[in-house]
């Protein structure tokens, strides 16, 4: 049986064709999302995109039993409707219904993006086999999803898990929430990268490579502060110290509060594997309220990498 795992992120859609009996992806692509847009126009090429993937294997939209839409913001998945989202307009919008009008494919399910990547791991991933286990996705925001005794804590309203609007600095850096402070704002792939541009603000060319590297690619990215570390670049690594200290500390208290299993870390930070897990593991650990020797929260990155929340979305209807 085939579905569409779709993967709505504030800078691109990403979607599969998945068969749901085994959790393989058989079929990828992806197209940008151009957020500032209005939500029909990213629905009308989510959809061009479901077609085009189907036409490449010979399928028909008739041959798929339905799509799961991992989105970010709040999600009402009984209603289908993104009911908030702070990374792309779409307030009170029929996320779920669009893509049926606009596609013709029968069913739709949708679910929080984070939620959809915890699900996928906690399926098929890292998180494999466990009961108690969180999941945090390092991106354009930074996004939570936590499952208890095997299944996804949304609270009463849907907007439940929403681990990167916890403050972790009171009147910090403003989050695009509305709020100051936010873990968001400090720990997701746009905050490291806010975080290298203002240490670029008030450093010379003499002073780190991070200059160079910058006009050689053309932008900063998450990559800049973490490439300029491992060449032995002081400030580069000033800076991912300082990365490191909040997201360690956002991590201490997920742990503190739910104990889970294991912590699972998606995005594309994740790419810095060793140079990142390594010193969070320590610094985490220390931070442990739990001081026993059994049952320590254990942090791996995700296994399914950027593919989780297409695999978790793809399984909403399994």
């Amino acid at each position: 049986m085939y579905s569409f795992g779709i993967d709505l992120g504030g800078t691109n859609i990403a979607i599969g064709v998945v068969d749901t009996e085994t959790g393989k992806i058989l079929k990828k692509g992806s197209v940008p999302t151009n957020a500032s847009r209005h939500a029909d126009e990213i629905m009308k090429d989510m959809a061009a995109l479901c077609k085009s993937l189907a036409n490449e294997m010979g399928l028909s939209i008739d041959d798929f039993a339905y799509a799961g839409i991992a989105a970010p913001g709040t999600i009402d998945n009984e209603l289908g409707t993104v009911i908030y989202s702070n990374n792309i307009k779409m307030d009170n919008y029929p996320i779920a219904a669009k893509l049926m009008e606009y596609s013709g494919i029968k069913k739709v399910y949708c679910e929080n993006d984070a939620n959809a990547a915890a699900y996928g791991e906690a399926a098929y991933g890292a998180s494999k086999g466990t009961k108690h286990s969180v999941m945090i996705t390092l991106g354009t925001g930074l996004g939570g999803g936590v499952i208890v005794d095997g299944k996804l804590v949304t609270g009463i309203n849907a907007a439940g898990s929403e681990l990167g609007h916890t403050v972790i600095s009171v009147g910090g850096l403003e989050c695009t929430c509305g709020r100051r402070g936010c873990w968001e704002a400090y720990s997701s792939a746009t905050g490291l990268i806010n975080m290298t541009k203002r240490m670029l603000e008030k450093t010379s060319k003499d002073e780190t490579i991070m200059h160079k590297m910058v006009e050689e690619d053309g932008k900063v990215s998450g990559r800049t502060a973490f490439n300029a570390m491992k060449a032995g670049d002081k400030v580069g690594k000033e800076v991912v110290d300082e990365y490191l200290l909040y997201l360690a500390e956002g991590i201490t208290n997920m742990v503190n509060i739910f104990q889970p299993e294991i912590v699972v870390i998606g995005g594309g930070v994740c790419n810095e594997k060793e140079h990142l897990v390594e010193p969070l593991k320590a610094m985490v650990d220390e931070g442990n309220y739990y001081k026993g020797e059994n049952g320590r929260t254990q942090i791996k990155v995700a296994e399914l990498g950027n593919d989780a929340g297409i695999i978790g979305a793809a399984m909403l209807g399994f």
